[in-house]
């Protein structure tokens, strides 16, 4: 089984036909393997190539200028963490060597630009930290965050089609969609990993949708198919990559999946760099928001699996899950 690559042209400036082609596959891609390349999403390229090259140059700094983004504790999930932190198999139970990767994480950047918040979500993250190098960092995210927020906001609608619901249905539940926008450094290997050891552990996503900008460097992204085989996921120039998370998945009452997915580790015959970066966009439902099983996901025959939970609830349950005691 393959990756499907669509084509959101048709959602953006067809028809009803076209729309309700697009639909169709959107809700077979998340119904089967729980996730798609897609092509036509409006998120330019040069910009993609510019976050990335910025991505790469803040990861090129030194470790002293990288740590003037940390957090402590439980903010981890915001700022810069380095290599040997994050465990992210442990949340399905897998006890293993920690990941090769280093990070640099955001929380809702669409409030530094005076978009909608409360004091509920305010108390939730501290303001995000930026490091002091290199100075073009901030304006590269910034900019990136918002073209790619607003992709997010056109993929609940058309989730919205695909799942036979109102238009606008998902619309109050994510006016503050819950944002965490990471930049992921996966570096070269010069010492041989530790048996179990991976770039990133296999491992769902928390939340809604995720949103990947991926480079084509050995060493990828596989994602496991319904038959139990892993396959990559093939890197697609000006593509972006969404999968569902956990959350996405209970609110659909398992008729989305939710998938397991990793990123395994170059070829230890390969000469030359094999450093890959990730740019990755994770969204979710407003923090308050109480997640139920949708209306066209249950009937009789096929009742709620899950009870009501509130996002923010769910997503630090797995956070806190991959993280070491006393970080």
């Amino acid at each position: 089984m393959d990756v499907p690559v669509i084509d959101l042209g048709g959602w953006f400036h067809g028809d009803a036909a076209a729309k309700g082609s697009v639909a169709k596959q959107w809700a077979a891609a998340f119904e089967t393997l729980g996730f798609a390349t897609i092509v036509g999403h409006g998120v330019d390229e040069a910009l993609l190539d510019r976050i990335h090259e910025g991505a790469i140059a803040f990861f090129d700094e030194p470790v002293a200028v990288k740590r003037t983004a940390s957090f402590a504790g439980e903010q981890a999930s915001q700022g810069y963490v380095p290599l040997g932190v994050e465990t992210v198999a442990k949340t399905m139970g897998d006890e293993v060597p920690p990941d090769l990767c280093e990070s640099l994480s955001f929380a809702h950047l669409d409030w530094e630009e005076g978009l909608p918040d409360n004091d509920f979500d305010r108390s939730l993250y501290r303001a995000n930290r930026w490091p002091d190098r290199p100075a073009a960092l901030k304006p590269l995210v910034t900019e990136y965050h918002r073209s790619v927020h607003r992709l997010a906001q056109d993929l609940m609608a058309l989730s919205a089609a695909a799942l036979d619901l109102p238009d606008g249905y998902f619309a109050p539940t994510h006016d503050r969609m819950a944002t965490h926008l990471r930049l992921v450094h996966y570096p070269d290997q010069p010492v041989e990993p530790l048996p179990g050891q991976l770039r990133y552990g296999a491992h769902t996503d928390y939340t809604g949708f995720t949103i990947l900008r991926q480079d084509d460097a050995p060493g990828g992204l596989q994602v496991l198919t319904p038959d139990g085989d892993w396959v990559d996921v093939p890197p697609v120039r000006g593509a972006l990559v969404v999968n569902a998370g956990d959350l996405l998945m209970r609110w659909t009452n398992n008729r989305w999946k939710s998938n397991l997915h990793r990123v395994i580790n170059p070829p230890r015959t390969l000469t030359g760099s094999t450093r890959r970066l990730s740019i990755v966009l994770f969204t979710g439902p407003n923090n308050d928001a109480v997640i139920e099983c949708l209306p066209t996901c249950q009937s009789p025959d096929n009742p709620p699996r899950y009870g009501p939970i509130k996002a923010h609830a769910h997503l630090m349950e797995r956070i806190h899950a991959s993280m070491p005691e006393g970080l």
